[in-house]
């Protein structure tokens, strides 16, 4: 292809995507079509549709990695993490009532550690460093889904469909004190929800740690000239502890957090 080709090629995909995104359609994963489909397209792809949300008003207030969790990688045939942003639309208190469930195909519930940053980390920095940027830590619900039918997909796929993030649901905003960051790659979760659903996790099934999929996070956007750098007052939720529950309107959802001085949560959805 020409340049002029790929570049009206990055913005036809991503205006499909993104009004696939706002119908709840699904489409066919771009692999199927183009197999020399790679990760530096879909980021392309990734960033033109940022750009498009930002000019319909729509503010970035931080990221999401996703597949951290090694557990769960054979189980959606991908081999890596990958990132996409959370907008001021996407990003909710859990609170004590219900939420009305977005209208997303097959969505799935994820519980995650949140970081929320008082300054700007940079990649290649120590864990305690990267800790010393961090304002508070939460434990959060995102909620998930798939562009494309059976969360069939792969990893470009899911970099092109802004990292298939749909909510962020948070929890209490605590401080992140010397005993968390200890406990953060030892600590267990446990996952429930209607009809008998029990799934577990822990913190090292995230990359080791929810913090050193942080540094993950920064060393991949320092390799990518066009994505934006990490700034004080963003919000980076890590990736899920447990594989991903599917879920519909009327589930109830809760956490137990074992080993760890965070509370566990719970969410309705109407």
């Amino acid at each position: 292809m020409s340049d002029t080709m790929e570049d009206a090629a990055i913005k036809a995909y991503a205006a499909e995507l993104l009004e696939a995104y706002d119908t709840g359609n699904q489409i066919a994963p771009i692999t199927d079509r183009d197999p020399a489909f790679d990760a530096e397209t879909a980021y392309s792809i990734a960033h033109r549709v940022s750009a498009l949300r930002e000019a319909r008003g729509e503010r970035r207030v931080g990221r999401k990695i996703g597949f951290t969790n090694r557990t769960i990688w054979p189980l959606y045939d991908v081999t890596g993490p990958m990132w996409g942003p959370v907008w001021d639309t996407t990003l909710h208190d859990i609170g004590e009532g219900s939420h009305r469930l977005p209208k997303l195909p097959e969505p799935r519930l994820e519980p995650e550690i949140v970081f929320g940053l008082k300054s700007a980390p940079r990649a290649g920095m120590s864990e305690t460093d990267l800790a010393g940027c961090i304002d508070w830590v939460s434990h959060g619900f995102e909620v998930v889904f798939s562009s494309f039918p059976g969360w069939r997909f792969s990893d470009a796929d899911c970099a092109a469909a802004f990292g298939l993030h749909g909510a962020l649901y948070l929890g209490p905003r605590l401080p992140l004190t010397r005993s968390v960051v200890e406990q953060l790659p030892r600590f267990r979760v446990v996952l429930e929800g209607s009809r008998g659903k029990r799934l577990t996790g822990c913190g090292a099934d995230v990359l080791d740690s929810p913090l050193t999929a942080l540094g993950h996070l920064l060393n991949t956007l320092a390799a990518d000239t066009d994505a934006p750098r990490l700034s004080a007052g963003e919000i980076v939720t890590t990736g899920t502890l447990t594989d991903a529950a599917p879920i519909k309107p009327g589930d109830h959802w809760t956490t137990r957090l074992d080993g760890i001085d965070l509370p566990g949560i719970k969410i309705n959805f109407i």
